[in-house]
């Protein structure tokens, strides 16, 4: 059920900052979920992969370079996705660093044991 709301609210926010980013441009909702499950399934098989190969500038960045991974994701769900569109790298390291801090502060389960 958590994986489901997730997939839910990355596809609100996706749609969402498609609008207000100008480099962003996405044809529809149905076209953001399937955004929000592309990128789920490149974060669990890819995204690994590059962190590991990166390791080195990663430790040397102190960890920045997960940006430069991050708008790799983005750029790579734009050429797997038909209507789902960004228009350079550095428009997709700002839309992949504000759809992880809003969809971080709009998905905080709740503390069962609380």
């Amino acid at each position: 059920m958590n994986a489901l709301v997730r997939i839910i609210i990355v596809s609100v926010v996706a749609f969402a900052l498609s609008y207000i980013l100008g480099g962003v441009t996405m044809d529809s909702f149905w076209t953001a979920i399937l955004l929000a499950l592309t990128l789920a399934v490149l974060n669990a098989i890819v995204k690994p992969i590059l962190i590991l190969l990166t390791l080195p500038i990663t430790l040397l960045t102190f960890g920045l370079f997960l940006f430069v991974i991050n708008a790799l994701i983005i750029l790579l769900a734009d050429k797997i996705l038909d209507g789902f569109q960004v228009k350079n790298f550095w428009w997709a390291m700002l839309f992949g660093l504000l759809l992880s801090v809003v969809t971080s502060i709009l998905y905080q389960p709740k503390d069962r044991n609380a």
